[in-house]
């Protein structure tokens, strides 16, 4: 299995991004006292203090390099996999997006298109603005909890595509339902969504044979392995949600998608996904 990383929502021990703030080059959606959104300081948990530390972030985005290695090439597919072309304008949701190491790759594929990116932890945000900065008056950043359901309002009630990249995974099934929910009810007609994570499985055969072709391949995760106690808590402590593959299926299916399917698949990695009906 990968070390698999992240707050409220997000990735392996190695491919995030994040972050905004005050940069010319985006700005941050930040929420008043009187909005309703809970913000990340209240929410429990290890993994809070994991993503909002200073040192933690610094050492996420000066591993950046390996991580792009791993997951570039499943980010380009999942960018691919958008019905646009080079002269599509359009609006994107990246959640859980970290420093933007997905909306990047959609930013540069469509060079017509606009990013909104939403993170909970301030301190990532901040290194997503840096890391981001080529795109300069293409995007933003709001802050959002993926583990409430509440939406801040910095959020379009429509978007014309949602995707989201190893963070889905810390959220318990019922969340993961409520969301793909949330997340159908905000696309357009025809917008898609997509998903890049890991998954779990219930069949010890299968898992036996994950662990055997990670075995055999043991440089391949080294430098995401938690290398600190708090690192280690807050991967044991999101372990506990990487469920399987089927019942994420079913919870698009009952959702509203159409167009669903594994479209890309490597052991316990997956990239799947579906659209809104057209009218």
């Amino acid at each position: 299995m990968k070390w698999v990383e992240g707050p409220g929502a997000r990735r392996e021990w190695g491919a995030r991004s994040r972050v905004s703030r005050t940069t010319q080059c985006c700005r941050v959606d930040r929420l008043g006292s009187g909005d309703t959104l809970d913000r990340m300081d209240d929410a429990p948990g290890i993994e809070v203090a994991v993503w909002h530390s200073e040192e933690f972030i610094k050492d996420w985005v000066d591993k950046a390099g390996g991580r792009e290695s791993r997951h570039g090439p499943r980010l380009r597919l999942m960018a691919q996999l958008l019905p646009f072309d080079s002269e599509s304008r359009f609006t994107f949701l990246d959640l859980g997006a970290g420093t933007g190491a997905a909306a990047s790759v959609i930013l540069d594929l469509y060079p017509l298109s606009t990013a909104i990116l939403t993170d909970y932890s301030r301190q990532m945000m901040l290194a997503g603005e840096i890391e981001l900065r080529r795109f300069a008056g293409r995007f933003r950043y709001v802050e959002l909890d993926m583990s409430a359901d509440r939406w801040p309002e910095q959020i379009p009630t429509i978007v014309d595509a949602v995707v989201t990249s190893m963070c889905i995974h810390h959220l318990p099934d019922p969340r993961k339902q409520g969301l793909f929910k949330e997340v159908h009810d905000r696309l357009a007609p025809g917008g898609w969504y997509l998903n890049y994570d890991v998954v779990n499985t219930p069949d010890p055969v299968v898992s036996a044979a994950w662990e055997r072709v990670g075995a055999r391949n043991p440089t391949e995760n080294d430098d995401d392995a938690p290398h600190t106690a708090l690192e280690q808590a807050g991967h044991d402590d999101h372990l506990r949600n990487i469920t399987a593959l089927d019942p994420q299926i079913g919870f698009l299916r009952s959702a509203g998608f159409e167009g669903i399917d594994v479209y890309w698949k490597c052991l316990d990695s997956v990239i799947y996904g579906g659209r809104r009906p057209r009218l």
